[in-house]
């Protein structure tokens, strides 16, 4: 048995105790085990937390973005010093195998690296003559604390790629609510933010329910809220934070679909599939859980995919030769299962079932095997809705106007993809898809940070998309200063110089 840690807010540079009765389990995936207990802060220690990111505000505003940058080339240089520890911490925490729990923490430096631009991109616009003798500028300035609310299923990237550098590059500084289930990583690289020189305060980290979470969408020293989560509580937040004046941008949840044409490479659109499918585990908001096949070639994509999938090594997530580790808790290993009941009541066809794996050694592990239902329509909900785990539903189609329009009829679409070799149906599918992010012979087409990661319509609520430009201008407020002078009629009265502005 693994010793159980009790966990604390890092609350103004440093772990305070929390005054808390209640704590969340937080569990080793692979083993079953509760490694920690999280506590669920009381309203007067979110508040505190707040009130730090306040009081850090004013100085770190004023710092240049040349010096705050400064401090985030160290962070990622610790990053890349501490990478074995911190792809450890996810794996043991989320349940990612080891290549998956290490591309979570290479994305969060990734976004490191993105908010390293801020000088660039943080610069404005200016016209001299905007009007005779008139002068314009435009200027990006920071708005003061923002507050990121963050889900379980990528500990490093998302509260520490996606959400701090970019916002405290900028000049804000923020109050992280971390998920209950994964909360180490995150307080783990805010320490390595110490170590680089960030001032206190800059960064603050919380672990609540939503009640005490919900002071964000209403406290007045909150300017902004970044969340990554469900629909429903994307459009709360949405609709609450608005209403208070903030700005919001929500990353909501997916069932992103690929279209596989009669012409498609099957041997490798099969192998990109079972690594889309069921990499992480299925818990991906840029997973790929739906295919959508032409009948000519769907048997045989079928078989492929399901002599592939039997393949995968599932295992501890901290073993390097794993492919496929546990998802994240116990609880979640049931909803996946009631999912996938779920499915087989509504008349899918199970051609390949995970249900009842188990790992030797490692019984009480939270493992679902590679799952596959074929047959699957648009009225089922196994089809439609976000399962969120190694659960993968095809679907057949006759031509490649039905695959698009099933696609389409989705109301999510956070990213989408087509495995082709013509030309002409991949431009025309990159046209029409309603997907924000569009693969085309790619099953996860999750751009690099200098792009927004930009779902659309149930998957995304909001104006500013995350990372990329957008992101620049979702954590800084634009200021236009118009100037005139008078100091020529002075020049005038003054110098003796004959200049009529002309060389």
């Amino acid at each position: 048995m693994s010793e159980v840690i009790k966990l604390r807010p890092y609350i103004n540079g440093e772990y305070v105790e929390s005054k808390t009765e209640k704590y969340l389990d937080a569990y080793d995936p692979s083993t079953g085990e509760v490694v920690a207990k999280v506590p669920c802060c009381t309203k007067e220690e979110v508040e505190m937390a707040i009130a730090a990111a306040k009081a850090a505000f004013p100085g770190w505003s004023a710092t240049p973005v040349i010096k705050r940058v400064q401090i985030l080339y160290k962070v990622r240089d610790l990053l890349i010093e501490h990478m074995d520890e911190l792809t450890e911490l996810v794996a043991r925490e989320n349940g990612k195998s080891w290549a998956d729990a290490k591309g979570d923490v290479l994305k969060a430096k990734e976004g490191t690296e993105q908010a390293i631009s801020a000088p660039s991109l943080m610069m404005g616009e200016s016209l001299m003559d905007a009007s005779s003798g008139y002068d314009t500028v435009l200027y990006r300035e920071p708005l003061g604390v923002f507050a990121g609310i963050v889900p379980f299923n990528f500990p490093a990237m998302i509260p520490m790629g996606w959400m701090t550098p970019m916002c405290i590059a900028c000049g804000n500084t923020i109050v992280l609510k971390a998920a209950s289930f994964t909360p180490r990583t995150a307080l783990r690289i805010a320490e390595l933010y110490k170590e680089a020189g960030l001032p206190d305060g800059v960064i603050n980290i919380v672990t609540c329910s939503r009640n005490e979470a919900e002071m964000f969408m209403s406290h007045p020293d909150i300017k902004g809220i970044t969340f990554v989560g469900s629909t429903s509580v994307g459009l709360h937040i949405y609709a609450q934070a608005a209403a208070n004046g903030k700005r919001v941008q929500a990353l909501c949840e997916a069932k992103n679909h690929a279209l596989v044409l009669n012409d498609a490479a099957i041997d490798r659109t099969a192998a990109g599939i079972i690594n889309s499918a069921f990499g992480c585990a299925g818990e991906r908001c840029m997973a790929l859980p739906v295919v959508v096949a032409q009948e000519e070639i769907a048997d045989e994509l079928v078989a492929k995919i399901v002599q592939l999938a039997k393949n995968l090594k599932i295992g501890p997530a901290y073993d390097k030769e794993t492919k496929l580790g546990p998802v994240v808790n116990p609880a979640h290993k049931k909803s996946v299962i009631d999912w996938i009941n779920k499915g087989i009541e509504e008349g899918a066809t199970l051609v390949l079932d995970g249900r009842d794996v188990v790992v030797e050694g490692y019984e009480n592990g939270c493992y679902v095997g590679p799952t596959i239902l074929d047959n699957v329509t648009e009225e089922m909900t196994v089809g439609a809705r976000e399962i969120f785990g190694p659960v993968l539903c095809i679907k057949r189609v006759k031509t490649f106007e039905e695959g698009l329009r099933i696609m389409n009829n989705n109301p999510f679409a956070n990213g989408s993809v087509i495995y082709t070799q013509s030309g002409y149906y991949a431009r025309e599918f990159a046209r029409h898809t309603d997907g924000g992010m569009v693969g085309v012979n790619v099953g996860i087409p999750v751009p690099v940070g200098m792009f927004p990661f930009s779902g659309h319509k149930n998957s995304f609520i909001g104006d500013l998309h995350c990372l990329g430009k957008d992101g620049y201008r979702f954590y800084t407020e634009t200021k236009v200063v118009t100037q005139h002078w008078f100091d020529e009629e002075e020049a005038k009265k003054t110098e003796t110089s004959t200049w009529d502005g002309t060389i």
